[in-house]
């Protein structure tokens, strides 16, 4: 959203090179709240209700409000790091400003980075194997996977074309993708003042060859995948009006919606159908929901909403992606060859090609659960190094003032973050090799760039934006 026009000199703004302009301050509270919501409402809750139904039981909620509350815990961090530094940033600027370690700040890119593929390829499957497939009805023949690989295609194909990202497109996206949530809300409302569902399933919890604290553990560690993408935000700061004043509030306000939103999804599903009926449905689960609080209700409207749903995630995740590489090849931190730029498109089309094949080879190999789960551990791996370098960057005055978060919560948000991305947790140990073969392949090419460039100097602000 670069423009010519040089916004209001304020305390926060500044220029990034010598010479370039600055971003446009165009994003308000209102703005800026309908973000952070839609960057939140998506994939997660759509496509994954009915597996953490089946690790939890009927007490759905209880992940859902834990997965939030560990959130909760480091975006105070993630507001305190964008008052003190109001820039575009991101992890990997907290992570080389705290620790100085340029090996660990690529690496926090690189996790970002993987976390956006794993995310867009589990959006891919959901695409196919619930959507799409509940449209075209018995009509569609095509293999899921096959539509899944499409799916990926497609948004390599509209990644390269490039693609002008406005707010407001956003915002309609944000209220189509919250209107499905409703209608669950309001269904199941209605269902229920009308004698339906069953309230003893809400304290349940499925205790069958695990404990009960594993149970609900392993729950929340997946469904965090449903409450990430609020730190999306902070690569807004430069282009929001007074970004150390309105981001506390619309941070939190935003989060506090999307939780409510989520848990009052995850109660209405557990009074209309049983765990075990969500678990078998899959990602068809809020379907199923919708098909038994309302019968006559049209399924395809609701399809149609996820659908938009799970694109708009996709293709935000994997935007994000292909941009991460690309600039880490800019600055010399892996091979030059993928910041190449199509001489027409100007896109980066080799980190577009880079980051799709990936995403192909995981939609073919990796079920759905198994890659949502994989994007929650490495966010938390990601958040565990945010809530740290909070407190170590504490030494570093600036002059302006600044939110400040109490330093309990970051210490607390840490240890929880740590321990959902732990073993300990419950999470099967599948993710951990999905994750080490991604993180593998960034120590490959960090490998391969110090063979043929050398040691090089990278500039982490430039590689957050």
């Amino acid at each position: 959203m670069a423009d010519q026009t040089r916004g209001p000199a304020t305390m926060a703004q500044t220029a990034g090179d010598e010479g370039q302009p600055e971003l446009k301050r165009v994003i308000g509270p209102g703005l800026l709240l309908l973000f952070v919501v839609g960057d939140i409402i998506g994939t997660g809750v759509y496509a994954l209700t009915g597996t953490v139904a089946g690790k939890v039981g009927g007490a759905l909620w209880l992940p859902f409000l834990l997965a939030f509350t560990v959130a909760f815990l480091t975006a105070f961090s993630y507001l305190e790091l964008v008052g003190k530094y109001p820039k575009a940033a991101g992890a990997a600027l907290y992570a080389n400003r705290a620790f100085k370690i340029q090996f660990l700040t690529f690496m926090v890119a690189f996790a970002v980075m993987s976390s956006g593929i794993t995310s867009a390829a589990s959006a891919a499957q959901a695409f196919g194997n619930t959507y799409l497939r509940k449209l075209m009805g018995d009509s569609l023949t095509i293999p899921t996977v096959y539509i899944a690989l499409g799916f990926i295609l497609l948004l390599a194909a509209v990644n390269f074309r490039g693609v002008a990202e406005s707010l407001w497109a956003n915002v309609v996206l944000t209220f189509i993708e919250l209107s499905g949530l409703l209608i669950i809300i309001v269904v199941g409302f209605y269902a229920i003042t009308n004698g339906e569902g069953e309230p003893a399933r809400l304290t349940h919890i499925d205790t069958v060859g695990q404990t009960p604290l594993i149970a609900v553990t392993s729950a929340t560690a997946l469904a965090f995948f449903a409450m990430v993408g609020f730190e999306d935000s902070v690569n807004m700061a430069e282009e929001c009006r007074d970004p150390v004043r309105i981001f506390p509030r619309a941070m939190l306000l935003g989060m506090g919606i999307a939780a409510v939103i989520y848990v009052l999804v995850a109660l209405t599903s557990s009074l209309l159908v049983p765990a075990k009926d969500l678990s078998a449905a899959k990602s068809d689960a809020l379907l199923k929901v919708l098909e038994v609080g309302a019968p006559g209700f049209p399924l395809w409207v609701f399809a149609l909403i996820g659908l938009l749903a799970v694109i708009n995630s996709a293709l935000i995740n994997m935007l994000m992606a292909s941009r991460l590489v690309y600039g880490m090849a800019n600055e010399r931190i892996i091979p030059r060859a993928f910041g190449t730029v199509h001489p027409f498109r100007r896109t980066p089309w080799v980190s577009i090609l880079f980051t799709s094949a990936i995403a192909m080879v995981l939609v073919a190999l990796v079920d759905i659960n198994a890659l949502g789960g994989t994007t929650s551990l490495l966010l938390l791996i990601v958040f565990t190094v945010v809530n740290v370098a909070v407190l170590v960057l504490r030494k570093e005055k600036v002059e302006h003032k600044h939110f400040r978060a109490p330093t309990a919560l970051p210490l607390i948000g840490a240890i929880a973050c740590a321990y959902l991305a732990s073993p300990l947790s419950g999470r099967p140990a599948r993710e951990y090799g999905i994750a080490a073969i991604l993180l593998g392949v960034g120590v490959l090419l960090w490998g391969v760039n110090r063979l043929v460039v050398g040691k090089v100097k990278f500039d982490a602000e430039k590689l957050s934006k």
